[in-house]
């Protein structure tokens, strides 16, 4: 079993747990079968087909991009952590103040 962590974005498609465990020989398996069990997950993760962009996933603290991707063989007891970005800006009603700084930006 490989354990996968579950970041608090994702709790509410899990039951709210933190920690999950899950089958596979490789990161795509452990996935795939995290998202057989359950299904709310697949939307959050899963875009065009494939693991979104916007969604990172670590072997022993390294990012399967560096490594071999979903390819990425998972050994017994090794832990898999899913991190889906996370997207923000300003809100309409902000001031334009920089952040940081006390000071508004100049108009000129």
């Amino acid at each position: 079993m490989t354990l996968v962590r579950i970041p608090p974005t994702l709790r509410a498609e899990v039951g709210g747990a933190r920690e999950l465990d899950a089958r596979g020989a490789t990161v795509g398996d452990v996935i795939d079968d995290l998202v057989e069990r359950h299904p709310a997950l697949r939307t959050q993760l899963f875009q065009n087909g494939g693991l979104g962009s916007f969604v990172n996933v670590y072997l022993g603290g390294e990012d399967i991009r560096t490594l071999g991707g979903l390819d990425t063989p998972v050994d017994p007891g090794e832990t898999v952590i899913l991190l889906p970005a996370m997207a923000g800006g300003a809100s309409k009603g902000t001031t334009g103040a920089c952040l940081g700084s006390s000071r508004p930006r100049s108009s000129t």
